[in-house]
């Protein structure tokens, strides 16, 4: 048993070269294996980044047995063949001597960072035996499973179905589950942006040059410097992307919705929007528009501080542009409880001007099958989804299954937070366990002190991770898993305007006693006794049953990496309909326009885009229409806190990976000068803001780009436990200031609240 106490803790957060002296203490460490030579599996493996949920392509080799090199897969293209800085670090994840390569299970109170290395089969027993006992005395569904969106989670919720649990949730309700619901009502699916093309972006604080997408952000890139794009952002502070821009603007704190309303009422009353488009592909435009003409420039400046003649010009400058051009339908970023009204406003502006399947617009990827139909023959393969035959259906309701209103969230990740409501308010009924999977809810759930209460409240938490997180701190029993560099995955579709498959493949030989996820919740599923719904062997059985055993197929992606399949296409571009049919003899034939407009059809209720939805009116009365409401965000005497995200990190994901912490260690607190002054604070001065639910300890960046009723932070610092010696204590903790506030409909956690500022 090995007990992390202040004065090793403190040891090791003094200096880069005493976290060596932590690792010699922490039980299921790499520092025994730092001078191990790295075995590469070949001389260049194609594979998929880990270090943030893009999942950029890449290419990596073992340098002289000691790095490994990463770089981009240049046969993505619209990747550029490149990495962030992210991605680049990956290899410092391998040798990292924080990094555990041991079972551990906690010997002590939860939290309290005593923990002894226990094997794999003990790991699977303790982990058995509890979870066997609460569905006994409880019943399956008193069993959370929760999930870093992707790869990981496939696996472990076909262990909860097995298992007999409904309650299967992702990250969504933390971070893309607005835009994510939000499209689902107005288009029935997830839509793509055709940023590199566009002739005019409008953005409401989306950051893609810190919360870098490679592609997307390539492509915005290429538009503004290639293409001479012009670029407006709306946002509170002067960002990277607000940098860049023709013009910024910086908007009142959570008012995004009534701009892009504004923008709308322009669009519809000075007519500029496309007529034809809309009375062809649009229900409910007449609800809507008489519902937004109200909403005037003029009303819109006297709540977002946006000059109205500036609102006024953008939207003519903006349909002069049409169709290629958009409105950012954003990512990460619930600003207020409106997140579902604000991210339907922002479609309805690209819905406005036609620019749906355009160049430079919004389009529906392209899957396999319906690419084929078009083709008239089968231009892509398409992958078989390997299954159970009589997999168990769970009999109980889901947790967040207690207001209809969440109904589209269900299926879609599931409102996250609701784990706490029915562990600590039996509601609507109480869970007992909690098992996890590469997923940090103490850093991106809201309320930290709240999270803290429910996990000491659980009978029994496992987490499988690469690090003790501030999460992977109160679990019970700890299974590490093996990088990404360390490990195989099926065969991924990462489809845009033509079909794509990608694949993750070790690029070296696992360092420690780690395992891929997939093969951690097989594992546990059998010593539950449920093997009988893991009729597979292993990964690569797997990976033959997608292929329908092509054994071609799997070696050319195997080989490749990233195969893209026929050419692109977007409906309504003729051009590109052109080429299409003339690459395919058996093609569909085009429409009269030339373009493939007929095939354009949408999976909502009435088979069309919906800006007034009868779906939702059902769900939530009273939110069919789009529209705007007033929030309250903060006290009078308050600043806005408001959060993003930065360049080097990743959510509360990357804070300790060595490198990435070297990069960045802290997050100053943006304050502007007007407001320091008056509070007698300078440039690097120690601070503590307070809100309603916690208080955090920071310094001062004083700089004029930020509005002075606005403070803030990069997310993700301020790690509460011990075990992550580079990131604990390091910065602001954003979720310990944040209440708990969930957004109707799309079940968002709020990211903007109130603070007090004061010198410390």
């Amino acid at each position: 048993m090995i007990e992390l106490n202040r004065r090793t803790f403190l040891k090791g957060a003094g200096a880069s070269s005493a976290t060596c002296a932590l690792a010699s203490l922490l039980p299921g460490s790499l520092a025994a294996l730092e001078n191990k030579q790295l075995k590469g599996m070949g001389k260049d493996i194609a594979s998929i980044c880990e270090m943030c949920s893009t999942r950029c392509p890449i290419s990596a080799r073992v340098i002289e047995g000691k790095n490994v090199f990463i770089s981009g897969n240049k046969a993505a293209k619209s990747f550029g063949g490149k990495v962030c800085a992210r991605g680049g670090a990956g290899h410092s994840l391998l040798y990292d001597p924080q990094r555990i390569v041991k079972p551990l299970k906690r010997v002590g109170e939860r939290g309290e960072g005593k923990w002894a290395e226990i094997s794999w089969d003990e790991a699977y027993k303790l982990i058995a035996e509890n979870l066997n006992k609460i569905k006994k005395e409880h019943g399956p569904e008193a069993v959370a499973f929760s999930s870093k969106s992707g790869s990981q989670e496939k696996h472990l919720f076909h262990l909860a179905t097995a298992f007999g649990s409904p309650n299967t949730f992702t990250h969504a309700s933390t971070c893309p589950g607005g835009y994510e619901i939000a499209a689902k009502a107005i288009f029935g699916t997830k839509v793509k942006r055709d940023l590199s093309n566009s002739k005019y972006i409008i953005n409401f604080g989306h950051n893609l040059y810190e919360g870098i997408n490679m592609s997307e952000t390539r492509g915005m890139m290429a538009a503004q410097m290639d293409k001479g794009a012009k670029l407006v952002v709306f946002e509170p502070r002067f960002s990277i992307v607000a940098d860049k821009a023709d013009e910024w603007y910086a908007i009142r704190p959570g008012t995004d919705v009534a701009v892009a309303l504004a923008l709308c009422h322009v669009l519809i009353e000075d007519n500029l929007y496309d007529k034809a488009f809309v009375a062809r592909y649009v229900e409910g435009f007449e609800a809507f528009a008489a519902e937004v003409k109200a909403y005037t420039p003029e009303w819109a400046e006297t709540i977002s501080d946006v000059p109205a003649k500036d609102i006024r010009r953008i939207a003519h400058e903006y349909a002069a542009k049409a169709p290629h051009a958009v409105v950012d339908f954003g990512h990460r970023a619930t600003f207020t409880t409106e997140e579902f009204e604000m991210r339907r406003a922002l479609y309805a502006a690209n819905v406005l001007i036609g620019n749906i399947e355009r160049k430079g617009g919004i389009y529906i990827g392209q899957k396999p099958g319906d690419y084929n139909k078009l083709a008239g023959e089968a231009v892509a393969p398409v992958l078989a989804k390997p299954g159970v035959k009589d997999m168990p259906k769970p009999a109980a309701k889901r947790i967040d299954q207690v207001e209809e209103q969440y109904a589209m969230m269900w299926t879609s990740g599931g409102v996250y937070q609701t784990i706490l409501d029915a562990t600590l308010s039996a509601v609507p009924y109480q869970l007992h366990g909690w098992v996890m999977s590469r997923t940090n809810p103490m850093q991106t759930m809201t309320d930290r002190a709240r999270v803290v209460e429910a996990m000491k409240k659980l009978d029994f938490i496992a987490v499988c991770d690469v690090y003790i997180s501030e999460t992977a701190a109160y679990a019970d029993v700890i299974l590490p898993e093996s990088t990404y560099l360390e490990r195989d995955e099926e065969i991924a579709d990462k489809s845009g305007k033509n079909p794509a498959y990608y694949v993750r493949q070790r690029v070296v030989e696992t360092l420690g006693d780690t395992k891929p996820s997939w093969q951690i919740f097989k594992d546990v599923g059998v010593a539950m006794g449920l093997g009988e719904f893991y009729p597979w062997e292993n990964m690569e059985t797997l990976q033959m049953l997608q292929v329908n055993r092509d054994t071609d197929l799997l070696r050319r992606i195997k080989d490749e990496g990233f195969v893209s399949f026929g050419k692109p296409i977007m409906l309504c571009e003729p051009k590109m309909v052109a080429e299409f049919i003339k690459a395919y003899p058996n093609a569909r034939p085009a429409d009269e326009d030339g373009t493939y407009a007929s095939a354009l059809t949408f999976k909502t209720p009435s088979g069309k885009i919906e800006l007034t939805s009868a779906k939702v009116e059902a769900m939530a009365p009273g939110r069919g229409v789009i529209k705007f409401r007033e929030v309250n965000l903060k006290k009078a005497d308050e600043l806005y806190f408001i959060q993003g995200k930065v360049a080097v990190h990743t959510n509360g994901a990357t804070h300790n990976v060595p490198m990435l912490a070297n990069l960045m260690s802290d997050n100053a607190v943006w304050v502007h000068p007007v407001t320091a002054g008056k509070l007698g604070i300078s440039n690097g001065d120690p601070i503590r803001l307070t809100s309603s639910v916690g208080t955090e300890e920071g310094h001062a960046l004083v700089t004029p780009g930020i509005r002075q009723d606005t403070v803030f932070a990069y997310m993700g610092f301020g790690s509460k436990n011990k075990e992550l010696v580079r990131a604990t204590g390091k910065g602001i903790h954003c979720g310990n200031l944040l209440p708990h506030v969930t957004a109707p409909v799309c079940g968002m956690t709020v990211h903007t609240t109130g603070v007090t500022l004061a010198k410390r």
